[in-house]
Order: structure tokens, then C-alpha cells, then sequence
């Protein structure tokens, strides 16, 4: 069954992916953006213009389009800045409040919304499931800051009181505009040979192609079932793996190693937990409700081109 859905975020990474897939299921896509520009090469069937931390601005954009379904893929990430880590977590708060008040205004019937999969807190087995508890204990701040939005943005989503809702919670994205696409911070940090490895690199990554991303959501519009799914590859890979192939796939020199707690000093401390610390993601809820897995199984065919 088609709907009339808008994608909030709709210039974002997924969202440039996400809008002609829904338009080629034949949905009627409406695009909700910040500056009328940035739906150039979209090719929508409606844009409506709006800053989504303004609540008037979205309710009106929202009426107009009389959305069906709402689609929240909203984030103002360009590398893992504290400036965009945390106007980001604004637009999972606030953003997220304006979004479902105005779908319910607009008489919608569901949302989607974007998460992520990697915030959970490093315990438990390498792989966990949507069960597992968010990191909003890190001990940097800016990170748990990131994980308390994320955990309202998921409870506001899941408790809408007129609106059925799904969570998505992306791994790790690849694949254009992504950071480990050529020009990505990580992409050519790598290449460069700038990317050290510590040496308990028992991180675990669960990674995420954006097409598969894309598709995900797809399914999530077109569902009726409800609730939080991790959406990653097949392959969670620790970093002491993926690290040196990727290097190797790009024709890049190995990582050099340096003492684990050299490594928070060199890297920060978020790329430096991606390495030492974090979680992978479990795909088996989103395979078994939504009939979703990925197109492509493991990062390793595509890392380092796309």
C-alpha cells in the first residue's frame, strides 16, 4: 500500500538515498528542509521548508504536506564535532517533540525514526541486542549527552500518543557522504596512514551500508509493526580486524600501533572507544519483524570503494 510520507531530513546522508526508493515504490514523497537549495537533485513530489527546532515552522510545513507516515532522519553531523554532536542531540529532543506533535496535528498514522546502534554501554558479550542499556553514563560528556537524546528520542517515538512508531538504529555508516567515503575524515586518515591502531583493539563495529540504510526505512514505512531494531551488516568485526584491512583494501601502509592508554590522548575519546570499547549490533529483530537483512552482507566487499 502507498502513502504519502514525509522525510524530515531528507538532504541528510540517508535521506538523498531514502527519497527515490520510496519514490520508485510509489509513494508520495514530500521533503521537509531547512533551505529550499538543498533539495536540488532530489526530485520530490512536494518540498516544504522549515528549521526543525522551530515549532511553528514545522507544524505549518507539516499540515501542508499531510503526511501519512513521518520519517525522522534528521542530524547535523559532518564528522564527530562537539558542535554537531550536540546540535544533533537537539534535534533528537526538541526536534523529535516538534516532529510528533505536528504528525498528530496533521491526523498521521506513523513514524520512523533514525538512531544509532552504537550507543550502547561497552558491556556484556561483543554483540549485543536492542535490549542492551545506552550509554548515558559515558564518561565524556559530549557522548553522554549523545546517548540521553538518543534514549528520549526512542521513548517520545515509542510513547507518541496518536502515532504507531518505529526506531531504527543504524551501525555504522560507509558509502557516500559518509566518513569512510573518499574525503571522509576516516577514509583519508587511513589512506594517509594517520589512523593508529591501540593495542587492545577489541572494539567491535557493526557496520552499515547507507543503500541498506535506506532500505531499512523503506520497510519501516511500509510496516506495521512497531518498536526499536538494530540495522547492521552480518559481519561485526573488531577493530583489530577491520582496521588493517581497510587499510590494506586501500592500498594504505598497516596501522601503526601505540599503548592503549596512549590512544584517548592521540584520537579523542570517541574514536578511541570505537577502537578499545564499543559494541557490536545485533541484526536478528529487524530479519525476523521486518523481513529486512542487508544486500550487503559485510563491509569487507565495498569499505573502500563506495
Amino acid at each position: 500500500m502507498t502513502a504519502r510520507v514525509l522525510v524530515a531530513g531528507a538532504t541528510g546522508v540517508i535521506g538523498r538515498a531514502l527519497v527515490p526508493l520510496l519514490g520508485a515504490r510509489g509513494h508520495h514523497v514530500t521533503a521537509l528542509v531547512r533551505e529550499p537549495s538543498g533539495a536540488a537533485g532530489l526530485s520530490p513530489d512536494g518540498v516544504v521548508v522549515a528549521d526543525a527546532l522551530d515549532a511553528e515552522a514545522v507544524r505549518a510545513a507539516v499540515l501542508s504536506a499531510r503526511p501519512e507516515v513521518v520519517v525522522h532522519q534528521l542530524t547535523a553531523l559532518r564528522g564527530p564535532t562537539a558542535e554537531g554532536l550536540a546540535h544533533t542531540a537537539r534535534l533528537r529532543t526538541e526536534g523529535t517533540a516538534h516532529l510528533i506533535a505536528a504528525a498528530e496535528a496533521a491526523g498521521a498514522r506513523r513514524m520512523v525514526a533514525q538512531s544509532i546502534a552504537f550507543a550502547t554501554a561497552p558491556g556484556g558479550g561483543p554483540v549485543l541486542t536492542e535490549d542492551a542499556p545506552l550509554h548515558v553514563d559515558a564518561p565524556d560528556p559530549g557522548w553522554a549527552r549523545t546517548a540521553r537524546a538518543i534514549s528520549e528520542l526512542e521513548r517520545r517515538v515509542l510513547g507518541a500518543a496518536n502515532l504507531s512508531g518505529t526506531v531504527l538504529r543504524y551501525g555504522t555508516l560507509y558509502g557516500p557522504g559518509t566518513l569512510y567515503h573518499r574525503g571522509g575524515a576516516i577514509h583519508d586518515a587511513v589512506a594517509r596512514g594517520r589512523l593508529p591502531l591501540p593495542e587492545s583493539a577489541t572494539g567491535v563495529t557493526s557496520f552499515l551500508h547507507v543503500e541498506d540504510a535506506a532500505r531499512a526505512a523503506v520497510r519501516a514505512v511500509e510496516a506495521d509493526t512497531d518498536g526499536v531494531f538494530n540495522v547492521a551488516d552480518d559481519d561485526p568485526a573488531e577493530a583489530a580486524v577491520w582496521l588493517p584491512e581497510y587499510a590494506r583494501l586501500l592500498g594504505a601502509p598497516p596501522p601503526r600501533t601505540v599503548p592503549a592508554p596512549l590512544a584517548e590522548r592521540l584520537l579523542g575519546w570517541l574514536t578511541a572507544h570505537q577502537l578499545t570499547a564499543m559494541r557490536g549490533a545485533s541484526n536478528d529483530r529487524i530479519r525476523q519483524a521486518l523481513d529486512w537483512k542487508p544486500s550487503i552482507p559485510s563491509w569487507r566487499t565495498r569499505l573502500a570503494t563506495d
